[in-house]
């Protein structure tokens, strides 16, 4: 028997589009069918289609419970892995159907295009599709050394790039005043510019440049804003177009570690004259030895 899958998506309705701003009734309802898989009272042989033509087994082993927010551990969902490899999340299961994840990134609603804020419940988990199931399984690039991003906290401010149905790309930041991580009192001087993420169909659209320009003109108030460092090849290029397009934001965009003190902060622009000034063999090694890529703060683009 074949299971429902996202019985809402042939009639052109997406789980970000008719889910509930209600974490706690999610659950519920996602535990009480957990329960009746575990208990063995599903339909025998209930079956999952996977977009290649392969079906998954619905069962109790075939599944998991995965926390949205980093730091609210009990507001979870659950997702069905894929068989082949168990890290790999294939489906979530939302209002009684299991969606594809690809399905749980599309909208209905024509009014979600461009940078939208993220807001609902749905829209995490839009969010937690995109940076843990997307950039981190499936496209995240393991030789070029790309971080993986956890979860994001439920209380860090995020933008969901949407474009024709989908959502494709998003940034987070890290509020001025807001604590700097659990079990530290130091909290942030200013604004910062920290995750950022763009599916790879997506790429060299300059939504990585909309981004950045969305950030500097929602802090237009403050006189600076960061980057988180270390700033990764590929985001110090974005910084560099940018910086060269809107001269009035070079003095504004300082590369900061936390909290970002004046002792903790780089300049961008000075930056890109620095290697924009160098040898091209020069300005290779600096690069590599500036940009270490161990642990880069912003994603790609």
């Amino acid at each position: 028997m074949e299971a429902e899958a996202g019985r809402g998506a042939a009639a052109g309705v997406y789980p970000v589009d008719i889910l509930e701003d209600d974490p706690e009734r999610h659950q519920e309802a996602a535990l009480a069918y957990y329960a009746t898989l575990r208990e063995g009272m599903r339909p025998s042989a209930e079956l999952f289609s996977l977009p290649t033509g392969e079906q998954v087994k619905l069962e109790a082993s075939s599944v998991c419970f995965c926390s949205v927010h980093r730091d609210e551990p009990q507001h979870k969902i659950l997702v069905l892995v894929n068989p082949q490899d168990t890290k790999t999340v294939v489906a979530v299961y939302i209002k009684e159907s299991w969606w594809p994840t690809e399905d749980v990134l599309r909208t209905s609603d024509p009014a979600r295009e461009g940078l939208m804020k993220v807001q609902s419940f749905g829209e995490r988990i839009v969010l937690f599709i995109l940076n843990v199931v997307i950039f981190g399984r499936l496209e995240r690039n393991l030789d070029d050394g790309d971080m993986f991003f956890l979860p994001h906290s439920v209380k860090e401010q995020a933008k969901i790039v949407w474009r024709d149905g989908s959502a494709v790309g998003f940034y987070t930041t890290k509020r001025k005043g807001s604590l700097c991580g659990d079990g530290t009192g130091a909290c942030y001087l200013l604004p910062v510019f920290d995750t950022v993420f763009v599916r790879k169909t997506y790429r060299r659209q300059g939504l990585g440049m909309a981004m950045l320009q969305d950030f500097c003109e929602t802090f237009r108030e403050d006189e600076a804003l960061g980057v988180s460092w270390p700033i990764s090849p590929a985001m110090y290029q974005v910084c560099r177009k940018f910086l060269l397009a809107h001269p009035e934001e070079r003095g504004r965009l300082w590369e900061v570690e936390a909290p970002g003190g004046w002792d903790q902060r780089g300049s961008i622009w000075l930056k890109v004259q620095l290697q924009q000034s160098r040898p091209p063999d020069v300005h290779l090694m600096k690069n590599q030895a500036y940009l270490p890529c161990s642990f880069p703060q912003s994603g790609s683009y």
